[in-house]
């Protein structure tokens, strides 16, 4: 990012904060208690007879109308729930598709709630098919009919489609706003026709071109449309080595793909290579967002939660990761357990076994990571995957023979114990040698079971070398030691 951009993002982000303190400010002058609006049974704060309340408030409008709607959102979801619907209540009727797009699905739940049916339709109806479809899940559908019931008839196909395409494929990203050609007309023709346009679709940096039976024949760059003769054909300049997708295609390949051709926009086509939609890098950056987050939330059991929901909310989205936690530890316990008179004898023993268990967790950790990273960009398949096993097992031997004999000397240098040192050197190595194995097949086996394999790694991770970390140090120990 350049120095530019660094300082535009910055200003971005001052903007945001400065405008929430107004508002926190304008909302604890007038001490607006939670559920103000609810109380009074109004659809909007009454202020009037209030001269300053009407100056403070217009003041609040004023600002949300300056704000871009991705703004709005930020804000909101700075936002305590009671003040956060008393300013939802200010925004622009007109901007509260837009808002509800950008914010988060928890802190959508929040102002959907706060909507009537009316409202909702109202504000559904005036966005884009494809955009419509990211927000159906979360409407009801008695809203989705009256809307799909509005809307006009070419809407209405492309909305259908979009509702038919499973989440995490290019189908469900894919946008409906495109211009195509035919390949026989000349630059001139089509320059005049662009121009009939209200305006281009955003990332517009190609042109389809296609038959009058819809399918794709090539894409006319806008700079070969511009600095090319007028006079040219549209065939004689449009390239027709293109990166397209089927509807179907998972959405991570798709990813991959803008970020290896460099692509701001690529055409979608059906099984007949006729095009049905585009997919632009903006929607491939929310999906990247979108993804991530719920990755990052993912590897800890955790769904989409908002911030400032109810304590009892909050605690329940807690209970999947923490009941599996639970579980692992009662094992990993009982392991213990069963050396405990190993233990009683030789008290260091549970001082050192931390230490075997950490040490694998985290180099397993590394492997999940690397292995999660290639399945992602495509780079691990049948004929390389027994290769990368042998070298991840090797890799383990070599750091368990390196690191194994540091500890293994630093549990004799404390302990005044050579054999106690040879244990915790053997430990070592066997429990990073299950840590790389654990690391390798885990995700493999899970993104087989048609699951993200960087979901649920860690947990199982972390599950074998805890419990193998204890079972073979306290197991060589009580061979060995005791």
């Amino acid at each position: 990012m350049s120095d530019i951009d660094q300082k535009n993002t910055r200003n971005r982000v001052d903007t945001v904060q400065k405008c929430l303190e107004d508002i926190k400010l304008i909302l604890e002058d007038h001490q607006y208690e939670s559920g103000f609006i609810r109380d009074q049974g109004i659809s909007e704060p009454d202020i009037s007879g209030d001269v300053k309340r009407v100056e403070s408030l217009s003041n609040l409008r004023d600002k949300l109308d300056e704000m871009h709607p991705a703004d709005i959102a930020a804000m909101l979801e700075q936002l305590p729930l009671d003040e956060r619907l008393i300013v939802w209540k200010f925004i622009p009727s007109e901007l509260d598709g837009d808002v509800l797009l950008e914010v988060s699905d928890a802190v959508r739940e929040t102002l959907i709630a706060d909507m009537d049916a009316q409202e909702l339709v109202a504000a559904t109806e005036q966005l884009d098919a494809d955009e419509i479809a990211d927000l159906a899940p979360n409407l009801p559908e008695e809203v989705i009919a009256d809307v799909f019931s509005s809307l006009p008839e070419e809407e209405r196909l492309q909305l259908s489609a979009a509702l038919s395409y499973p989440e995490d494929t290019v189908g469900s990203l894919m946008d409906f706003e495109m211009v195509t050609v035919r390949e026989d007309v000349t630059l001139d023709v089509v320059l005049r026709y662009l121009r009939r346009l209200e305006r281009l679709p955003s990332n517009t940096d190609k042109l389809f071109v296609v038959d009058r039976r819809e399918v794709l024949k090539g894409v006319l760059s806008v700079n070969d449309l511009i600095v090319s003769s007028p006079e040219t054909r549209v065939n004689d300049v449009m390239l027709t080595g293109i990166v397209s997708f089927y509807p179907d295609r998972d959405a991570e390949s798709a990813a991959h793909a803008f970020e290896r051709y460099d692509l701001v926009s690529a055409p979608v086509v059906d099984a007949h290579n006729r095009i049905v939609g585009r997919v632009t890098i903006t929607d491939i950056v929310d999906y990247i967002r979108e993804d991530a987050e719920q990755e990052s939330l993912g590897k800890v059991g955790l769904r989409d939660e908002d911030l400032f929901s109810s304590v009892w909310k909050s605690a329940k989205n807690r209970w999947l990761w923490l009941a599996v936690n639970l579980g692992t530890a009662f094992f990993a316990s009982r392991v213990i357990g069963m050396f405990e008179d190993s233990i009683e004898k030789l008290v260091a023993l549970a001082a050192l076994m931390p230490i075997v268990a950490a040490i694998a967790g985290n180099s397993g950790n590394q492997t999940v990571a690397l292995i999660v990273r290639a399945l992602a960009f495509e780079e691990i398949n049948k004929s390389n995957a027994k290769g990368l096993l042998r070298k991840e097992l090797a890799i383990a031997v070599v750091n368990g023979i390196l690191w194994g004999s540091v500890a293994g000397a630093f549990a004799w240098l404390l302990y005044g114990s050579i054999a106690l040192g040879l244990v915790m050197l053997g430990a070592m190595l066997l429990n990073l040698i299950v840590g790389a194995g654990v690391g390798m097949l885990v995700p493999l086996f899970l993104q087989k079971m048609g699951r993200d394999p960087a979901i649920g790694s860690s947990v199982l991770l972390t599950f074998s070398t805890d419990s193998m970390g204890f079972l073979i140090f306290l197991g060589l120990a009580t061979v060995f030691l005791v």
